[in-house]
């Protein structure tokens, strides 16, 4: 199974989606003074924002969406640089795209997030935001960022999509930048099939984000606002049946937490003594979502021939998580010829490249690492080894066992 929330899919989430059918309005909006009108969506919104520390939330129906509103409604646009891993989903660039901005790639470092130091090398004045990915449920270096962040006058946005449960020293991810975006896709720690949010303290940028994620309409409208629509926006609602899915969901989260901790603390005891075997850098081992255990090989070619007898392969070659692999990003694709906003005029900078090679850093930490499944199997995480969230601590043995015997033949 993909992620952890799927697995967990039963009774709990049939209620509240028959409790929705049977009502027959499966519309976000509706009047308090209607009976058929269950407000899921809106209740998700409260509860999110409750847990997670923030004032407002917006759902959307994906994290991608939840990317865009957040940097459409914090104001980045043409002329603006967005620094950006060049390990993380395509989202994450594409949405910068969308927003008609440039992504700077920058370096990871053994957290596999942002390393701070080649984020400072990447900024220009052209520079208007950080974009913090916290990439496989591991919260990047946030102290350091926001450092720069603040420094520099920058927008710092957090990329959750990977995250959702997390916590960094503390503070719920997603509450520490200017606005984090989650994602509720079914490789995520709790989903509905997809579906996203957009959170932040900021009033102004909430009131923005709402407006663009449904055509320009202040929050929560009861009806059409003819006149009153300070802008042109788009449709990315949420409904109430993915709403619905993830209330029952989010119930979970605490379980889900809990057991994946468990099974990754084992399953790296069980195979740490491997001499020459590294583990990714956690910046808050109690705060991560534990969905993964990522190992480092003394060198690509013998972690390739460990990932090759495990049925799985070194994260390099795992898909498009990897800049090296996004063709549509290297050749700069864009739906229309013209190229923009590569070739937008109020674009100030030199000609924008990308090309496999790029950040050295990164390409040999994922030449030389494999992704092992603590709750998330994903073949384009190069996760396809490993064990899932229904799994006890005797297939973690067994796994960690396997894992074991095909590396002892390589690591000396």
């Amino acid at each position: 199974m993909p992620g952890p929330g799927m697995e967990l899919i039963g009774e709990e989430e049939k209620r509240e989606l028959l409790e929705v059918l049977e009502s027959g309005y499966l519309f976000r909006y509706g009047s308090p003074d209607n009976p058929a009108f269950k407000a899921k969506v809106y209740r998700l919104e409260q509860e999110v924002t409750k847990l997670v520390g923030v004032r407002y939330g917006v759902a959307v129906n994906s994290g991608t969406s939840a990317l865009l509103v957040a940097l459409s409604g914090l104001g980045v646009g043409p002329g603006d640089e967005v620094i950006v891993p060049g390990y993380t989903f395509i989202a994450s660039m594409s949405s910068i795209i969308y927003a008609r901005a440039i992504p700077i790639l920058a370096e990871i470092d053994r957290t596999f997030n942002l390393d701070p130091e080649d984020v400072r090398r990447k900024i220009t004045p052209r520079t208007k935001a950080i974009m913090a990915v916290h990439m496989l449920g591991n919260p990047a270096r946030l102290d350091e960022l926001k450092a720069i962040a603040d420094e520099r006058g920058l927008l710092l946005i957090e990329d959750c999509a990977q995250a959702f449960g997390a916590k960094y020293k503390g503070r719920w991810v997603g509450s520490i930048g200017h606005a984090g975006a989650y994602s509720f896709n079914i490789f995520k720690t709790i989903t509905a099939g997809d579906g996203g949010m957009v959170v932040t303290d900021d009033e102004a940028a909430y009131r923005r984000f709402f407006g663009f994620h449904d055509q320009g309409h202040a929050p929560l409208r009861t009806g059409v606002e003819v006149g009153r629509r300070p802008f042109v926006g788009l449709d990315f609602r949420m409904t109430e049946l993915t709403a619905a899915v993830l209330l029952a969901q989010l119930r979970k989260l605490d379980t889900i937490r809990t057991h994946l901790h468990a099974n990754k603390r084992r399953f790296k005891e069980a195979i740490a003594d491997l001499p020459g075997l590294a583990f990714r850098e956690i910046t808050d081992p109690e705060g991560e979502c534990a969905t993964l255990l990522t190992v480092i090989l003394p060198t690509q070619e013998i972690a390739r021939k460990i990932a090759t007898e495990l049925g799985t392969k070194v994260v390099a070659d795992s898909g498009w998580h990897v800049y090296a692999n996004m063709e549509q990003i290297l050749e700069k694709r864009t739906i229309t010829p013209e190229g923009c906003p590569f070739t937008c005029p109020y674009y100030k900078g030199p000609e924008v490249k990308y090309w496999k090679g790029m950040l050295p850093q990164t390409d040999d930490l994922l030449s030389r690492a494999i992704n092992i499944s603590i709750g998330v199997s994903d073949p384009g995480l190069g996760s396809a080894f490993g064990v899932t969230m229904r799994d006890g601590f005797d297939v973690v043995d067994a796994r960690a066992a396997a894992f074991r015997q095909v590396a002892q033949k390589y690591l000396k």
